[in-house]
């Protein structure tokens, strides 16, 4: 797109200001100086570029020269020039507080959306609208991924700026919005690009040096947003609960959570029936429910999981025994194994024992 063209009005009395100067040798008033700082305002405000304003203030100095600064003599050329750079500085500074002034509405109204979109407030079809200024189109399907790391992030950290980066240059005119939200960095991208989210967990994996990322499913409409955050928010938090160290979580991987804990009290009944027993033991359930977590991640293959807890197979061989004498299930046995299994995964989902059921 062109730029927008220049008028003459944007220089206001420069030309009269450098044919004073030239004759009498005098400086810019106060109000000569705030009147090029309202030039300078209203520039920006009209989207002109500050090069091309510099480069009109020296053209037209240039045409002026003769007429300005008849004889050129030394303190007139020096008046004149001085002249020049009161010109433009105030003109520039007076362009800079608008765009400074625009960038942080610009910065306000992108945080004021995220704000709403992420948290599902503001009327749907307003907030639809709104979205289209920062390229999203809500009635399509969009999927959000959200990255954990050590610390926590803003907008204007080094972290959030370089994935930010990456992205841009890797899909450069795709529609993508990157935030920070509750110290986390946030990714919205078309659920149809799917290999946008898996390239922001990457990069966002290696920036937070290790860090997790979740991605939830795409989802229709304005709403659709916010189910897919906390589709994401909520594997980030199942994994902490579940010991995950997964780097990238996939909440259409983890499905089976929540519906186990959809029904909590019945979910509580089987943790307590299958697992209270194990209390019992010396130095209380956790030891055996580690055991018996490890166990079960490890394919309940013996010689495996007695090297993932540092044991040996002996050991290994006496707990899993223990466990069997407390609890009547045997977790070497198929028939008991489903029951053991979905028993140590609610532990987990439901903070057990470090909580009562």
């Amino acid at each position: 797109m062109d730029e927008p063209r220049i008028p003459e009005e944007v220089l206001g009395d420069y030309t009269r200001i450098l044919g004073e100067v030239a004759l009498t040798g005098r400086r810019l008033t106060r109000d000569e100086l705030e009147e090029r700082r309202a030039l300078g305002r209203a520039a920006a405000d009209g989207g002109h570029q500050l090069r091309a304003l510099v480069t009109m203030h020296l053209v037209r100095t240039r045409e002026a020269w003769p007429r300005a600064a008849a004889g050129n003599s030394p303190a007139v050329t020096d008046a004149v020039l001085a002249a020049v750079e009161q010109a433009v500085d105030a003109f520039a500074e007076g362009f800079e507080r608008a765009q400074r002034l625009t960038v942080r509405r610009e910065e306000a109204a992108r945080r004021e959306f995220i704000d709403d979109l992420l948290y599902g407030r503001s009327d749907l079809v307003r907030l639809a609208e709104r979205a289209t200024r920062f390229g999203l189109r809500l009635s399509r399907a969009h999927a959000v991924a959200v990255a954990s790391g050590p610390e926590a992030y803003t907008e204007t950290d080094a972290v959030p700026r370089s994935v930010e980066a990456a992205l841009l240059t890797r899909f450069s005119g795709r529609k993508i919005l990157l935030t920070t939200k509750d110290g986390r960095i946030v990714c919205i991208a078309p659920g149809s690009q799917p290999d946008v989210l898996r390239y922001f967990a990457k990069q966002a994996h290696a920036a937070t040096d290790g860090g997790q990322v979740a991605v939830g499913r795409p989802h229709k409409g304005p709403g659709g947003v916010v189910h897919s955050y906390d589709e994401a928010l909520e594997a980030l938090d199942l994994a902490n609960r579940m010991g995950m160290e997964d780097p990238v979580l996939y909440a259409s991987d983890l499905l089976v959570y929540p519906v186990l804990t959809r029904d909590r009290q019945a979910m509580a009944d089987l943790v307590r029936s299958e697992l209270g027993p194990l209390q019992k033991a010396r130095g209380g359930a956790e030891p055996l429910l580690n055991t018996l977590a490890v166990y079960f991640d490890a394919g309940c293959v013996a010689a495996e999981t007695a090297r993932r807890l540092a044991l040996s197979v002996r050991a290994l061989t006496y707990r899993l025994e223990r466990i069997h004498q407390l609890t009547g299930a045997d977790p070497s046995d198929p028939m008991h194994r489903y029951s053991l299994q979905t028993a140590v995964i609610g532990a987990r989902l439901l903070d057990w024992p470090a909580k009562e059921l």
